[in-house]
C-alpha cells in the first residue's frame, strides 16, 4: 500500500474537534460502533478528524477516505454550499469523500456500511 499523503489541518480546530468527539450524534455514535477498532475490514478511522479548515466526522488515513453524516441542517442553501466547497477541497487532497443522510443511518445501517465497505475494497485494491 503507498504511504499516505500528509494532509495540512488548522491548529486552532483540534479543541472544536475534541468537543465534538464528546458530544456526537446518535447517527455518528451509531456508525461509530462499527468503524471503531478497525472493526470495518481492518482499517483504522479516526472520528472527528480535522482537515485543512473542516473537521470531518470520520476518517481512515490509510485509504484516504472521509466519511460524513449529514443532519437536517445539511439541506439548508448556505449549508449544503459549505458541504460542496468541503467535498472540493479534499479531493484536492485526494481523500475520498462519503456522504450519508443520518436517517440513512437510523432507517438503513446496512445499505451504509456496505456502501462503505465496498468502497474500502476499491480504494484498497487500487493501491496493491
Amino acid at each position: 500500500m503507498n504511504k499516505p499523503k500528509i494532509i495540512p489541518y488548522n491548529p486552532k480546530l483540534v479543541e472544536l474537534a475534541k468537543h465534538l468527539r464528546k458530544n456526537s450524534t446518535k447517527s455518528e455514535v451509531i456508525l461509530w460502533n462499527y468503524l471503531k477498532a478497525k472493526k470495518m475490514l481492518g482499517y483504522d478511522f479516526t472520528r472527528q478528524k480535522p482537515i485543512d479548515n473542516y473537521i470531518i466526522d470520520f476518517y481512515c488515513n490509510d485509504l484516504m477516505l472521509a466519511i460524513e453524516i449529514d443532519g437536517y441542517s445539511h439541506q439548508l442553501e448556505e449549508v449544503y454550499a459549505k458541504d460542496i466547497d468541503k467535498g472540493r477541497r479534499l479531493e484536492e487532497f485526494g481523500v475520498k469523500l462519503l456522504r450519508f443522510q443520518d436517517v440513512e443511518v437510523f432507517q438503513n445501517i446496512k445499505g451504509v456500511l456496505q456502501v462503505i465497505e465496498n468502497t474500502i475494497l476499491e480504494l484498497s485494491s487500487i493501491d496493491n
